[in-house]
Parts: C-alpha cells; structure tokens; sequence
C-alpha cells in the first residue's frame, strides 16, 4: 500500500507580492535591454552590408529575411517590455490596495 503522505500534494500558487513583482520587472526589463542592444546591432550589420546579387529572387529572399530577423528582435523586445511594464503597475496596485489581515 502507498502511503497517502509521500504522494506529491499539489501546490498552491504564491501570492504576488511587490518585491516579488519588482524582482521580476528587473530580470524582464533586463532582458529587454539585451534584446533591444542586439536588434540594434543586427540592423547595424545589415545595413553595413549590402546586398550584391543581380537575380531578383535573390534580392526578395534576402530581404524578407532581414526583415523577419529584425522583426523577431524587435518582437521580442516590446514583449520584455510590455511585461516589465506591467509587473510595475501590478506592484503599484499591490502597494495601493494593501491586503486585509484577514488574508
């Protein structure tokens, strides 16, 4: 027989707490930064090289790929942004509401 203790007791979720949502707009808003320096890095090194290629299909291709690679650079940066702007405005309602004692 299995003891009902030693089976895995499914976790309740912990509460949000501003130094919790702070904590995690710095490690978003971090990793937003980083993204935004490497998509302007990227658009720099595409700029600075040029496309040589007399055949139209080629020139389509390359730049639909450029495009795309600095799209998803840019993606994911407002992503990362937009959430670090949203873990700030859920401590500052956080701080606002400040729960009963009776939570």
């Amino acid at each position: 027989m299995s003891d009902p203790n030693l089976s895995p007791q499914p976790q309740s979720p912990q509460k949000a707490t501003p130094l919790r949502c702070l904590t995690g707009a710095v490690i978003s808003g971090a990793i937003a930064t980083a993204l935004y320096w490497l998509t302007g890095s990227i658009v720099q090194t595409f700029a600075n090289k040029p496309i040589h290629s007399d055949n139209p299909l080629t020139i389509n291709l390359a730049a639909a790929v450029r495009t795309l690679v600095i799209g998803m650079g840019f993606l994911g940066t407002g992503i990362f942004a937009v959430a670090t702007l949203g873990l700030v405005a859920l401590a500052i309602q956080l701080l606002i509401q400040r729960p009963s004692a009776t939570d």
